[in-house]
């Protein structure tokens, strides 16, 4: 033992230890937490996200909506792709930023009569649950690992996202 060091006793030895424990497992825990968020945000954005990013081969055209009711918004399809045919009715989810009436580009779901908005608003708006996965993680990020400088940029992200989409529906 070197002279100017203090005795370290067995029990403040294994407090040390138990602390150090609890944090590991707090930061596993809560770096967990975050992790399955952001997943979460990503794996319910993909599935809009799928057919408008990758379009490639896919049916395109326009919509106009005539009908909304029960959460779905109906009208006549019109193509703009090759090998894409003209539908009397195709369906797309209603939202705030469908309206009746208006003229939509969008892009057929393989094998169904559903339609998701395409072009630069319709990617901006199938990332929308990321951009709340976002601001959730943040939160986590904040408070369980203590990491203010990545919830802030996480937050931010996410505000961003919202607001470009916001502006752009």
């Amino acid at each position: 033992m070197i002279p100017a060091m203090p005795a370290v006793t067995s029990s403040q030895g294994s407090r040390q230890g138990a602390y150090a424990a609890l944090r590991f497992g707090r930061l596993a825990a809560m770096g967990a937490v975050a992790g399955l968020i952001l997943i979460a945000g990503i794996w319910a954005s993909w599935g809009t996200a799928q057919h408008v990013m990758l379009s490639k081969g896919r049916e395109q055209g326009t919509m106009v909506v005539k009908a909304c009711s029960k959460g779905v918004c109906t009208g006549p399809y019109t193509p703009a792709s090759s090998g894409s045919k003209a539908r009397a009715r195709v369906r797309i989810e209603q939202s705030v930023a469908v309206k009746k009436g208006e003229v939509y580009t969008v892009t057929v779901k393989p094998g169904s009569d559903d339609v998701v908005r395409s072009g630069p608003a319709g990617i901006l708006y199938a990332w929308v649950p990321l951009a709340g996965a976002l601001l959730l993680a943040s939160v986590v990020v904040a408070g369980g690992l203590r990491m203010t400088r990545v919830a802030w940029v996480l937050g931010g992200a996410g505000l961003a996202l919202l607001t470009v989409t916001f502006l752009a529906l």
